[in-house]
């Protein structure tokens, strides 16, 4: 087994399914069954109409990642998957920070601080400000560092969304596949017009 195959990296799962109760826990399941942490999972609708996608972040070897890639293809909503390393997806992530209007205010120049770091006030209060940003994890995590000597109330971050670069949409795919292998034609039954009397002893 070569180094490159056995080097840990992160990988966007990007995988297109029907939107099924009851798929999340299953393709969770195929992760928890060999042992593999989620660093970041995130479902929303596609580009094609009722079809869902879901993106989710691993750091695991290449070979790890295609065998689950093919294990969650096994499920039966689920139409195709791909990975990806970052090198070959746009992607970012939404982060919110809750901090004490007063302290932000006497203490910060609260305009460069949105400048330096891209962010915006989305809610200014009187005891509390929230604040927005957009980016790559180095970018989200650097403004939880300067808000934190300033009493940082609450954090979250979304999960990652991500587009491949080099993708044409499910869309062409679907379309691909429908050319490739069309539907049958619907065949006559000869006895479907007669109705009841077929089954009449």
């Amino acid at each position: 087994m070569s180094n490159q195959d056995i080097e840990r990296k992160e990988f966007t799962i990007t995988i297109y399914t029907e939107n099924q109760v009851g798929l999340l826990n299953r393709i969770a399941i195929i992760f928890t069954r060999r042992k593999i942490n989620i660093d970041s999972l995130n479902t929303s609708p596609s580009e094609v109409d009722s079809i869902h996608r879901f993106n989710i972040v691993i750091t695991e070897s290449e070979e790890v990642v295609r065998k689950l890639s093919r294990q969650i293809e096994k499920q039966v909503e689920v139409l195709k998957v791909y990975y990806h390393t970052n090198e070959d997806i746009i992607w970012q992530e939404m982060a919110l920070y809750k901090v004490s209007t007063d302290v932000i205010a006497e203490k910060v120049s609260v305009e460069r601080l949105l400048r330096e770091n891209g962010a915006r006030a989305v809610v200014i209060r009187k005891d509390y400000t929230v604040f927005e940003t957009t980016g790559h994890r180095e970018e989200t995590d650097n403004l939880i560092s300067i808000l934190q000597p300033y009493g940082l109330i609450e954090f979250v971050r979304s999960a990652r969304v991500a587009i491949i670069k080099n993708s044409d949409g499910f869309n062409t795919k679907i379309r691909e596949f429908e050319r490739l292998e069309p539907g049958e034609e619907v065949m006559e039954n000869e006895y479907l017009n007669k109705g009841q009397k077929v089954f009449t002893m």
